[in-house]
């Protein structure tokens, strides 16, 4: 697990640009603390921050092939690079290293721009052929791994994170304020845009050459479904309990020890049991609140304690919660306003003390069906074929015109198209009139959920609720659950593997009929039916919690809704915000009048990010101490 950086240009001195490409490395240090390395020539150069799992001594990048034509820098960990190494040795390939890296080399060699799907694994890479002068790259078809590029004025830009580019002097710094409402009402941007000008996410399963000044981005997988019906659900479950134990093994190879992540639910808990029965002594770490009643860990503890894997905890209060936002939204570049971040940080700055790896559940929602949402598809599903479009409709437009009823929502919200009524749209605001009255200028943005409709149009032929899967997992999995758990491992400098996001693990919930994934009442019933056969009852049938966190309650403290009036009415709010509005929020939250956390916590992530970013341009002084 590591960091990478660099950038091409059709020249440059090659003394400055290393220069350059040093401080830009710098930047993301905590990426990987254990070495350095780069590579440098009058056209690219290539940055690299070393965090070693593999191949303590012999992994060293960027990395060369035997006569030095190609290098290649490298974040995440290929599963399969053993299987690899063996066919390539058998076609004539000699290794000098037992690194995954290599492998990245070897396989260019042999398969040009078909190398990136032959890889299971989490990863982006960056590939130079001095021989044709081109760069090649490529990331993860889940897009576990961060790859973000900047192309302007000749100047290729590339990272595992946009921070890296501040350190280019040829970088120009702005805010994507057209993109400010999106951020409100979703609290990302989902496509593959940014909050920085010119700045993009490369996506997952997507690959891209660079030469002559040139970019081409390509996708080189697609995730679809190909429904097998013949299995029964008992046939289903052990096919998940054999492919998922399949997966930790793979996802255990490490030169180092591995420990595991674990909540009160499902996921983290299957993942730590499998990882035990190889690995009777491995560590689980999780994490609580001093308030009792939002914290899991009596649940974790008590399931640790029945399989007996220790079990090493910490707590987290309203101070260190609030205190450690502010560089939370450093490192996350673009500002997050998911509370479930701040935990996972400190979950992450625990676990460092003891090991620098850890297995985690992340993914296990998305491809089995465990989202409440699904359930309400599987309704809608069944309203839309037991009611013509006609009736839907009239009744949802009677429906929206009356005083409130039980059901009105349903009908108002059965008369739309999936697209229409996908509740992470307006996740954060009920509607973007509601937003738009916090906003001092009129962006003329598109409704969110029109964000969302191309990908709906991609998979317009599946049921609702697999279609909202397949859409969960490019946006809300790539952007949000994935970039948070990144971003604060990777702040700590642990790597975070997730088990559950394997290329054997998708290609069997990609088979898996709707009815064993979601129905209206219970989610992920066939991964809970794996599940229950191995964990206790009280785990596998447990509801999901997700990272509940105690801060409706601590806004409504003086002592941090004073925090957050301060920056409601500072010049960042001042510059875009109704302050009068914001602060309208603030007061109904603390008075009971209404539940603002989300709304409030969206606001006050931004200006936090946006100081750091735009007003005072450095990061906290306790990113770089350590």
């Amino acid at each position: 697990m590591c960091g990478i950086t660099g950038f091409a240009r059709a020249h440059h001195d090659a003394e400055e640009a290393r220069r350059i490409v040093k401080a830009m490395a710098d930047r993301i240090v905590y990426r990987g603390p254990d070495g350095e390395g780069y590579y440098v020539d009058d056209q690219v150069a290539l940055g690299h921050r070393r965090l070693s799992i593999i191949d303590l001594e012999g992994g060293k990048q960027p990395m060369f092939n035997e006569d030095g034509s190609l290098a290649v820098i490298f974040n995440g960990e290929i599963y399969n690079f053993q299987s690899l190494r063996k066919e390539l040795i058998a076609a004539g390939h000699t290794f000098s290293t037992r690194s995954d890296t290599e492998v990245l080399l070897h396989g260019y060699e042999q398969w040009g721009d078909g190398l990136p799907v032959r890889l299971r694994g989490m990863f982006t890479f960056v590939l130079w052929d001095t021989r044709t002068r081109t760069l090649f790259g490529a990331r993860d078809i889940f897009g576990i791994k961060p790859f973000y590029y900047y192309n302007v004025d000749g100047l290729f830009l590339f990272g595992s994170e946009i921070k890296s580019f501040l350190a280019h002097p040829d970088f120009k710094k702005e805010l994507n304020e057209q993109r400010l409402p999106e951020y409100l009402s979703i609290e990302y941007i989902p496509n593959e845009e940014t909050m920085f000008q010119n700045v993009y996410k490369l996506p997952g399963a997507h690959m891209f050459t660079w030469h002559a000044g040139r970019l081409d981005v390509r996708r080189y997988y697609d995730i679809r479904y190909h429904i097998n019906e013949a299995p029964t659900l008992e046939e289903w479950e052990q096919r998940i309990t054999d492919t998922f134990a399949e997966s930790v093994a793979a996802h255990q190879i490490a030169d180092v020890e591995v420990g595991c992540f674990l909540s009160s639910g499902v996921d983290s808990s299957f993942v730590v049991n499998e990882v035990a029965k190889g690995t009777p002594h491995v560590k689980s770490f999780s994490v609580g609140y001093t308030e009792e009643q939002y914290s899991e860990l009596p649940y974790a503890q008590e399931f640790s304690k029945e399989i007996g894997v220790p079990n090493i905890s910490n707590l987290v209060d309203a101070d260190q919660f609030f205190e450690a936002n502010r560089v939370i939204q450093w490192y996350l570049d673009e500002p997050m306003p998911n509370p479930a971040e701040v935990p996972l940080y400190f979950l992450a700055q625990n676990a460092r003390k003891y090991v620098k790896v850890v297995l985690s559940g992340e993914g296990a929602d998305e491809l089995f069906g465990g989202y409440p949402m699904y359930c309400q598809a599987v309704h809608f599903m069944d309203y839309e074929k037991k009611v013509p479009v006609p009736l839907r409709k009239a009744a949802g437009a009677i429906a929206a015109k009356l005083p409130e009823f039980k059901g009105k929502h349903f009908l108002v919200r059965g008369a739309m198209q999936p697209w229409q009524r996908y509740m992470r749209a307006n996740y954060v605001f009920a509607s973007p009139e509601e937003r738009d009255r916090c906003l001092k200028k009129d962006y003329r943005s598109k409704r969110p959920e029109e964000y969302f409709k191309p990908y709906f149009d991609k998979v317009a032929g599946l049921d609702e609720p697999t279609q909202l899967q397949w859409v969960d997992m490019h946006t809300w999995m790539l952007y949000d659950i994935l970039l948070k758990a990144d971003r604060m491992s990777m702040a700590n400098s642990l790597e975070l593997r997730v088990p559950f996001l394997d290329r054997e693990m998708l290609e069997l919930a990609l088979s898996i009929p709707q009815r064993y994934r979601s129905g209206k009442e219970q989610t992920k019933i066939a991964l809970r039916g794996a599940a229950l056969k191995q964990l206790p009852d009280s785990v596998a049938k447990r509801k999901k919690l997700g990272f509940p966190v105690p801060l409706n309650d601590w806004l409504r403290q003086d002592k941090y809704a004073a925090m957050v009036r301060e920056k409601f009415t500072g010049p960042v709010a001042e510059q875009f915000f109704n302050t009068a509005e914001l602060c309208r929020l603030l007061d109904d939250h603390v008075a009971g009048r209404a539940k603002n956390m989300t709304k409030i916590w969206s606001f006050y992530s931004f200006i936090l990010w946006y100081e750091l970013y735009f007003v005072n341009d450095a990061p906290p002084a306790e990113v770089y101490a350590r």
